[in-house]
């Protein structure tokens, strides 16, 4: 009775701590979908009616919202927290830190790169799924209010002009070619945004189907197409052409703290750029050295460069359609849910699709992407598509990687909605790549190929640790990177050219997949030393995507915690059995 006593009376004392705490972050998370005009969330596919506001104001307003946020956040001592809220604490200060960052330095003046822009979020809308006349009535206020919204992020791009704040120019090159797409459409049909209007669900009554369609035709002819003209002359003129010629984030305005928050942010662990480019070095001689063992298995008689050579030139590596390309795809992740089981006590309810990449989005866009619902692959440029990396590339972006590890996120109805929803690079991109290791032990690689084509992904993602700190921190010229990449991965010139370039737009991201998968095998390591034959590796993988998205620090307590806990699976018998 007495423990039970103390049970009981322990979370009391923590609970005014625990009430001021969740009255931060669920007062500021319902601000912050408002604010951007989001919702992350169970009604994730409800769209707002508005596009966010993004002008100079609007910044400053947030950035005081957040630093008001985080003083009220330092007035709560951990100590005095729960145990589930300090680790809350931990996680929603950091991303609380994250945001502030990006204000301080106005990342809003840098709002498109050579992977990602603010127009392009537009593409994904015009091919979500609407099913009710409220989906479209909110889709077409988005669409009214582009003019508006475009107007802004060039005042804030002309802003980031004149002080130096740009994407580098080397990057840009063709990127203006998906706004131009919308500019020579000749009639609202033919652009992307009348997409949803295509097969309009029969619960929409035919009038109201018609009223709608007559209402987004004169919104998208009368304003869209007009606001992207503008757009695309700004580009064209004067935004390209004035962008700065030096590529390393460092050469930026305050570079070097700007590049050591981009590595914070992305990688959330305190390392120097120095630090993280030694470490890529040691990682890839590791690799070159396994390398040349599967070579040797191949029974291929010349050196490495001789076989990367060979790799990227012989026909019978690549596809011949694009449909044997998505049915590669779709072969392996059949394969994969045939051992999910195996590895893995709770499997996400929810589903993914496997998809090509957009045409009009295709030319610059990376290999393939996964999400909880879909997993989209490159069809674009099938000479530069190797069919000896897809099973890495398929349990990276599908399951078990992305989709199956979002899909688990969100179903952890206990946890709050800033970790269900809120993607963290380290987390997620690290997970991601361990299960290409994984793959391993799934007996996924079929041949010597496949495992080269294995190696060559963990190549490809420590040498994005040497890549990124090269060109940013040391100071590296675009064909330096290209070249290292080049000789030191079996990767295609295409693939190379259009990641190094997201490299240079995008400091600090590159760094967070090895850094990541590095963190969780580590884990891994320490709770098979530590557990030994009570070790269950199904409990660990349940463990470790039982949290959500985290910073790095926190795995590691949570995978110490799992070992005190003596291995145990945190995923209740009940949940497993109603998956």
């Amino acid at each position: 009775m007495a423990a039970l006593l103390v049970t009981v009376a322990a979370p009391a004392l923590a609970a005014p701590a625990d009430a001021r705490f969740k009255t931060i972050y669920e007062t500021e998370w319902a601000w912050r979908q408002d604010e951007l005009a989001r919702s992350d969330g169970p009604e994730d596919d409800t769209l707002a009616p508005r596009l966010p506001r993004v002008d100079a104001p609007s910044q400053a307003r947030r950035l005081a919202y957040w630093q008001d946020v985080r003083r009220r956040l330092d007035a709560i001592s951990p100590a005095d927290l729960s145990p589930d809220q300090r680790v809350n604490y931990q996680v929603y200060r950091d991303q609380i830190d994250v945001l502030i960052n990006q204000q301080r330095f106005r990342e809003y003046e840098k709002p498109f790169n050579s992977d990602s822009s603010f127009w392009s979020n537009f593409n994904y809308k015009a091919r979500r799924n609407f099913v009710s006349a409220r989906d479209y009535d909110n889709y077409v206020s988005q669409l009214s209010d582009i003019p508006r919204y475009f107007a802004e992020q060039q005042t804030n791009m002309r802003a980031g002009l004149k002080r130096g704040f740009t994407p580098p120019k080397a990057t840009l090159v063709g990127r203006e070619v998906s706004v131009s797409a919308t500019v020579d459409a000749k009639t609202a049909e033919d652009t992307l945004f009348w997409q949803p209007f295509k097969a309009m669900p029969a619960s929409i009554p035919a009038a109201e189907q018609a009223a709608l369609k007559a209402r987004a035709k004169a919104v998208i002819e009368g304003q869209v197409k007009p606001a992207y003209a503008t757009l695309l002359t700004f580009l064209r003129d004067e935004y390209i052409p004035g962008t700065t010629d030096t590529l390393a984030a460092e050469k930026l305005p305050d570079g070097k703290a700007y590049y050591q928050a981009q590595i914070k942010e992305f990688a959330t662990v305190d390392m120097t750029p120095e630090q993280i480019h030694a470490l890529g070095l040691s990682e890839v001689a590791k690799i070159r050295a396994q390398m040349e063992e599967v070579r040797k298995e191949t029974g291929f008689q010349g050196d490495l460069p001789a076989f990367f050579a060979y790799l990227r030139s012989d026909p019978k590596f690549y596809p011949k359609t694009e449909q044997e390309l998505l049915n590669t795809g779709a072969w392996i992740a059949k394969r994969v849910d045939g051992k999910l089981s195996s590895y893995f006590g709770w499997l996400p309810r929810s589903r993914f699709t496997i998809v090509p990449v957009p045409a009009d989005m295709a030319p610059f866009y990376t290999s393939a992407r996964g999400g909880k619902t879909a997993y989209l692959i490159n069809t674009y440029n099938l000479p530069s598509r190797p069919l000896y990396n897809m099973t890495a590339l398929t349990l990276h972006e599908s399951a078990p990687g992305h989709s199956f590890q979002a899909g688990l996120a969100e179903e952890q109805a206990g946890l709050p909605d800033f970790r269900r929803y809120v993607y963290i690079s380290a987390f997620g991109e690290g997970w991601a790549l361990y299960c290409e290791y994984l793959g391993l032990e799934m007996g996924m690689y079929d041949t010597p190929y496949d495992r080269f084509g294995y190696l060559t992904f963990q190549m490809w993602r420590a040498a994005r640790l040497v890549v990124d700190t090269g060109i940013h921190h040391k100071g590296w010229t675009r064909s330096q990177a290209i070249q290292f990449l080049h000789d030191n991965t079996a990767l295609s010139d295409h693939d190379i050219e259009i990641e190094v370039d997201r490299y240079i737009s995008w400091p600090g991201q590159a760094v967070s997949y090895y850094l990541g998968m590095l963190a969780i095998k580590d884990a891994r390591s320490r709770a098979e030393k530590a557990l030994g034959p009570k070790f269950d590796i199904r409990a660990f993988h349940d463990t470790v995507l039982s949290i959500g998205s985290v910073p790095l620090p926190v795995l590691r307590a949570r995978i110490d915690q799992f070992i005190a806990e003596g291995g145990k699976d945190p995923m209740p018998v009940d949940a497993k059995t109603a998956n």
